[in-house]
């Protein structure tokens, strides 16, 4: 099996879509169509402080990662917020997760950027057995607002 990391291209855009249907169900979640056209539309702005790196397993794709670099108080370059992860529940097991993870890594390395942060769902077992090899989750609680 080949696995392959890459930026997202425009032509990937159906295949995004139903992976992205996919974490927004197992988030038990829904979006308004805008805010799912509006991250697509700036995962591929240059201007856009928002990218997208895809998993593909043998040429499909399989999973994505989308962050956002951004300035900080605590460090003097930049942060990268890795906001969402997903690999499809039949590619799962293959290691398209910790290939994500570990690409992000070596983008922040090779980028200069000074952190890469993320949250997940308290009861996300599986997610938090990777993202536990990479670093113990600190003690901070997020508190958030919506308008």
């Amino acid at each position: 099996m080949t696995v392959t990391i890459r930026d997202a291209r425009p032509q990937d855009e159906a295949d995004w879509r139903r992976l992205w249907d996919a974490y927004l169900d197992f988030y038990e979640t829904t979006l308004d169509p805008e805010i799912t056209d509006a991250t697509w539309r700036r995962a591929h702005d240059p201007a856009s402080a928002i990218f997208m790196r895809v998993a593909e397993l043998d040429g499909k794709m399989v999973g994505f990662a989308t962050c956002i670099t951004h300035e900080g108080t605590w460090v003097k370059d930049l942060d990268c917020y890795l906001e969402d992860l997903y690999v499809d529940a039949e590619a799962r097991g293959h290691g398209l997760g910790r290939a994500l993870l570990d690409d992000l890594v070596a983008l922040c390395r090779k980028n200069g950027w000074a952190r890469l942060y993320w949250h997940t769902s308290a009861d996300n077992h599986r997610a938090r057995k990777l993202y536990d090899q990479y670093v113990k989750t600190d003690d901070h609680i997020r508190y958030r607002m919506s308008f």
